[in-house]
């Protein structure tokens, strides 16, 4: 399931949830309660290696799993 962002349209209220790709409806707002929520647009996860603090992926400063 992938993890949306979502605003409030009544209250501004920010939020995520994990919402399977057939859900029909947007999630409730988990501050008042009400639907009337859009979708943010969100950056995505890249691919690269790399701790993401550098640019080259044999980055002596950076582990297998991020950081050292």
């Amino acid at each position: 399931m992938p993890i949306y962002e979502y605003q409030c349209r009544d209250c501004g209220e920010e939020f995520e949830r994990l919402v399977p790709l057939s859900a029909q409806t947007p999630p409730d707002c988990p501050k008042c309660k009400r639907k009337n929520v859009r979708k943010k647009i969100s950056r995505i996860a890249s691919g690269k290696s790399g701790c993401g603090s550098c640019s080259s992926s044999s980055c002596s400063s950076c582990a297998p799993s991020g950081h050292s």
